[in-house]
């Protein structure tokens, strides 16, 4: 019979409680950045005087993610997960309030301040997956990180309707009721994060001198796959998703109740999956999985190709958001059989700074791409790299098992 996701959990307190906590913290954090991502572009390009650095906010966020991981790793290595999220989500209730000031002052350089400000938050809240990795026995490591993805659904409904509701709230100062009720969002997400059960303790000498050196780590065919997998996911990812509010509302003419939607229906493609992501590892292997990911994302480029009605972009939206997905769960994934809990941080660290600096060159060149040569071009950059990933992940496929069923050995008592 079905169960509910979290009765795969039921053996101990402490994996429920760390995942229904995430779970409502993702919700949060994907609320947060669908308002972002939705109403960025569109205010940047009022802000700016030249409508083709309108991404540029969206972009700094990225760029700010990139440069804050490793910091964020090692900062919550030395005081645990739980106070440094809840750090990070101060961090967002300062952005919004910056971009709140930026709207009223008419700022585009405050509003850029706040784009990196809110990345500083990111950069800790993408970390949520491996919380909850560590949360549970190794067999069940993928179905945490999707479960925890999950909670991004509810974000999928709230933050569209925020970014269209909210712009009213606050007479003279468009778009000012959205932010301002991020603030109060994120206030809560920080009382609830310091309620997380430590997972990951202080660091300990082990943990900063034991395993291997990070140059072994990164010779792994398997290591190198998974990096490379949640690397193009996301760089492609964003800049298709950063250039689609620009090309639906502003170039193409569509309403922002009509972009907002598929935006919405981009983010329910994204998460929805995580429902059953962890399932479809077990039952095909990760590789698998991300080798249909990688499928979908061509698809997203052949239907974008198609034109540029309402349906079109719905459709590579969703497309695009499944891709997403599979990828990013699974090179998650992958990624944990690669390292031992005393080199989790330098790996984990790693390859954030690799799949978020990637994302903000791509969410860079969106606006320029899109103001420069348009959409049509802009689909035909993520096929050679979609081929050169699912080479690779055949190439790796075997390796990748032989790893799981040794990382599973090794947790198995005698």
């Amino acid at each position: 019979m079905w169960e509910t996701p979290l009765a795969a959990f039921s053996d101990t307190g402490m994996h429920k409680r760390n995942l229904v906590i995430l779970i409502a913290c993702q919700l949060i954090s994907a609320t947060g950045s669908i308002v972002i991502v939705t109403l960025a572009g569109i205010i940047g390009a009022q802000l700016s005087d030249d409508p083709a650095w309108s991404t540029l906010p969206v972009s700094m966020t990225v760029v700010a993610v990139a440069l804050t991981t490793i910091p964020a790793t090692l900062l919550m290595r030395a005081i645990g997960r739980a106070r440094g999220f809840a750090l990070a989500s101060l961090s967002a209730v300062l952005a919004v309030c910056v971009a709140t000031a930026a709207i009223h002052f008419e700022s585009f350089g405050l509003f850029v301040l706040s784009g990196m400000l809110f990345g500083i938050n990111m950069a800790f809240t993408q970390q949520y997956r491996y919380a909850a990795a560590e949360s549970v026995p190794p067999e069940k490591t993928a179905m945490a990180i999707s479960f925890v993805l999950v909670g991004s659904i509810g974000g999928a409904f709230l933050g569209p309707e925020l970014a269209t509701r909210g712009q009213f709230w606050v007479d003279g100062l468009p778009y000012a009721g959205t932010l301002l009720s991020l603030a109060v969002l994120y206030a809560i997400q920080a009382l609830l994060l310091l309620k997380l059960e430590t997972t990951v303790p202080a660091a300990q000498p082990d943990e900063v001198d034991g395993g291997r050196p990070l140059s072994a780590l990164t010779m792994q065919p398997v290591f190198l796959v998974a990096v490379l997998g949640g690397t193009a996911g996301y760089a492609l990812m964003t800049l298709v998703m950063t250039a689609t509010p620009i090309s639906m509302h502003l170039l193409a003419g569509h309403s922002l109740e009509a972009t907002a939607g598929v935006i919405r229906a981009h983010v329910l493609g994204m998460y929805v999956p995580s429902l059953f992501a962890g399932f479809l590892i077990a039952r095909l292997g990760v590789t698998r999985l991300m080798f249909v990911g990688a499928v979908a994302l061509l698809a997203t480029s052949i239907v974008g190709l198609q034109g540029q009605t309402v349906l079109h972009y719905w459709w590579a939206l969703v497309l695009l958001g499944v891709g997403w997905n599979f990828l990013y769960v699974g090179g998650t994934t992958l990624l944990t059989y690669t390292y031992t809990p005393e080199e989790r941080f330098r790996a984990q660290g790693l390859n954030e700074f690799l799949v978020f600096g990637s994302s903000a060159a791509t969410s860079l060149l969106a606006g320029t791409i899109m103001y420069r040569f348009g959409w049509t071009q802009l689909m035909l950059i993520p096929i050679p790299a979609l081929v050169f990933v699912a080479a690779a992940l055949v190439w790796v496929r075997r390796r990748a098992h032989q790893l799981e069923a040794a990382r599973v050995a090794r947790a198995v008592p005698d």
